[in-house]
């Protein structure tokens, strides 16, 4: 909960008092969405693609905002509103509601030296270890965490002024599409551990090349400080071509230590023994270098999430923690929803629901686990189209084509255009029969079709870019 004079939010961030008295205070959460603003809140009005949150600056001063945040010249009613109602009514330069966001945060961070916070970025697996984080380190530490996937520009901020005073762990999850968006969120909460989890190809549509994402995920160590008696340390996994690059290149010239996670004996944080579980469940033991040691299967399925589990197990160990009981509450976390969410209908069909987002690594992945994972019936992968991945995207369609071919599954299924039809295209060039092809135009389609042919026993993988709307096929088959 925000807490502070209006003078001091004007002052922090650039902005105009246009309204309202300056030793006013406010009191209360920051909010972008005025149906959730309350008394003693700030209201920051954001210039939407379908919706100009200024108009909704009256409805947040009716509710009791302290403060409401305009990014145009606002209209003498509702300075008059303002006025009736004591709030305060501020300006933010250029008319930035982004920036202010960041510049607000900062402040509050300032504010409170006594949070350590952890950054948390890669191209994938990073909301998984910065849950994996937060049920580690909440074993013995108070801890605020990013909430869902917030975790861009406007999340990240959010996430800062939302931690009550008491927190004492901060995890912030970086998210990014362009270059030096990690840079201003790295400034803004100031981190002291960061955590990349690897490198790969999400985005690559966006920035060019996986060189430019290591570049824009290695702008993290740029806002890193020591702080609670803890000097700045980054995570990276020894496997990533690109951990090299990133440890030489920009951590160490700016002072910043580097921990590895891996399967190499070298590494700080290891995992010995990985086997997967007929329920495709990874379970291995994860060692340390001062010899501690401890056998653990995580509920998350899948080995993905082996190196996302260790990289966390890296900041335990930098923060101190003890680590047999940050292990446990690790191992016990459960998927998040659609995420490797494993689900049965009343007919006993599971769905893996993987409908997030997707990416050519995260696709392999979420196929080995269907591949791995015990089934009586069929085994089925209804793949949908990724995103942003630029001139690259029908080469690594065709790619996720030919790897799901090679799993040797009982069904595969495709949905979508242009880029389904490459991956079924690949998939036949790689051997898969016709007979085991299924191509759909729409995820109505393929509910209406598939969904009466699935039976008890057949485990069937859901996965694809947010954007294709899979989460509905899951809905329809678990009817």
């Amino acid at each position: 909960m925000l807490s502070m004079d209006i003078a001091d939010l004007v002052l922090a961030t650039g902005s105009q008092l246009l309204e309202g008295t300056p030793a006013a205070r406010v009191e209360g959460t920051v909010e972008i969405d005025s149906r959730k603003a309350g008394p003693g809140s700030v209201f920051v009005a954001f210039l939407g693609e379908r919706v100009d949150g200024n108009d909704f600056a009256p409805s947040a001063v009716e509710a009791g905002a302290a403060c409401v945040v305009v990014t145009r010249e606002p209209p003498a009613s509702l300075l008059a509103l303002a006025r009736e109602h004591d709030c305060a009514v501020v300006r933010p330069e250029d008319d930035d509601a982004e920036e202010f966001l960041l510049r607000l945060a900062h402040e509050w961070r300032v504010r409170h030296p006594s949070w350590l916070v952890v950054g948390v970025t890669g191209s994938v697996g990073k909301t998984t270890t910065k849950d994996l984080l937060r049920a580690g380190i909440a074993s013995a530490k108070r801890v605020h965490a990013t909430r869902g996937n917030l975790n861009n520009l406007i999340g990240l901020p959010l996430t800062v002024l939302s931690a009550p005073d008491d927190a004492e762990v901060l995890v912030c999850e970086m998210g990014m599409n362009h270059p030096n968006e990690i840079r201003r969120m790295a400034a803004c909460c100031a981190p002291t551990l960061a955590v990349i989890t690897n490198v790969g190809t999400s985005h690559i549509g966006l920035l060019g090349s996986r060189e430019n994402i290591a570049r824009a995920k290695a702008e993290v160590v740029s806002g890193m400080v020591a702080s609670c008696g803890v000097e700045p340390l980054l995570a990276l996994t020894s496997a990533n071509d690109y951990t090299p690059f990133i440890a030489g290149g920009f951590a160490r010239p700016q002072g910043v230590a580097v921990a590895y996670a891996g399967e190499r004996e070298s590494d700080d944080v290891r995992a010995i023994g990985v086997k997967l579980t007929g329920a495709g469940e990874a379970s291995f033991t994860v060692a340390c270098k001062d010899g501690w040691s401890k056998r653990v299967t995580p509920s998350v399925p899948g080995r993905q999430v082996v190196p996302d589990f260790l990289l966390a197990m890296v900041v335990i160990e930098a923060l101190g923690l003890d680590r047999d009981a940050a292990a446990d509450a690790m191992a016990a976390m459960p998927a998040a929803s659609m995420r490797l969410a494993v689900l049965e209908s009343p007919r006993g069909v599971r769905v893996i629901d993987d409908s997030y987002n997707a990416s050519p690594t995260s696709m392999a992945a979420a196929l080995d686990v269907l591949a791995e994972m015990d089934a009586s019936g069929m085994r089925v992968a209804v793949l949908g189209e990724m995103g942003e991945l630029g001139s690259e995207e029908q080469r690594l369609h065709g790619y996720v084509g030919a790897y799901a071919a090679a799993k040797g599954l009982d069904m595969l299924v495709f949905i979508g255009g242009e880029l389904a039809a490459g991956m079924a295209e690949a998939a036949r060039t790689m051997g898969a029969s016709e007979d085991r092809l299924q191509l759909f135009p729409t995820v109505d389609a393929a509910v209406e079709t598939l969904a009466p042919v699935f039976s008890r026993g057949d485990l069937v993988l859901v996965k694809a870019s947010r954007s294709c709307g899979l989460d509905a096929f899951a809905r329809g088959v678990l009817r």
